[in-house]
């Protein structure tokens, strides 16, 4: 098998994985939306779970492994296109077959990395391993993440840069979730139209939603 190949279906494999994942991570958010006095409860009772179930912790292991392979490859691909293509042509007419988002993958990948380095230090190291603040509990003996959660994005500084990663995100989730789908084979003229605006769909959501949840909890 082809190297090239192998790296680009394991980007698309596990981005399409990612794609699932961060819907499943959008509507446990959109808990925070509600009235605390619902939300706290539901929201860590939801966190217990993932933390206590062992298919989910099954789950979460392929989900760190498919971030890193994700990441990986894509920097192997980037490398090696930069060194074949060593020097910009004169007259740059990739745009008119590719998209901004298609030609800056790297550059969104990498950004949308840091906010994934940062996010889980706030939240997976302080919940999960106990690194920094402790955490305290609810009324029902769960972990009160719902606090945690309440309290960084009462920081303006962190809702700004929810907001500003969120862009990036909705870019790189556009082409990439269209992308995945040629990477794996899939050719039909009519179902790659219907990929194409659904791609253009998701990422509008996911970008919108993840975006915006910060800022009405700010707002609470």
């Amino acid at each position: 098998m082809n190297v090239l190949f192998y790296r680009k279906t394991i980007i698309a494999a596990t981005g399409l994985f990612l794609c699932i994942f961060l819907i499943v991570h959008l509507s446990a958010n959109a808990i925070l939306i509600f009235p605390e006095e619902v939300a706290r409860g539901w929201y860590n009772s939801y966190s217990t779970t993932l933390r206590e179930s062992p298919l989910i912790k099954i789950v979460a292991y392929l989900l760190y492994l498919s971030i890193v392979l994700h990441a990986l490859y894509a920097l192997l691909i980037t490398i090696r296109n930069r060194k074949a293509k060593p020097q910009k042509y004169v007259m740059d007419q990739s745009s008119e077959n590719s998209t901004w988002a298609s030609k800056n993958m790297g550059i969104l990948g990498t950004l949308i990395l840091i906010f994934i380095i940062i996010h889980l230090a706030n939240f997976w190291a302080r919940i999960k391993l106990g690194i920094g603040e402790s955490v305290g509990f609810d009324a029902a003996g769960n972990k009160d993440v719902y606090e945690v959660t309440y309290s960084l994005f009462h920081n303006i500084y962190f809702v700004l840069f929810y907001v500003i990663c969120a862009i990036p995100l909705a870019f790189h989730l556009y082409h990439g979730f269209k992308s995945s789908f040629k990477t794996l084979g899939f050719y039909h003229k009519k179902g790659t139209a219907i990929i194409a605006k659904t791609s253009l769909v998701y990422a509008i959501i996911m970008g919108v939603g993840f975006g915006l949840i910060p800022i009405i909890v700010y707002f609470k």
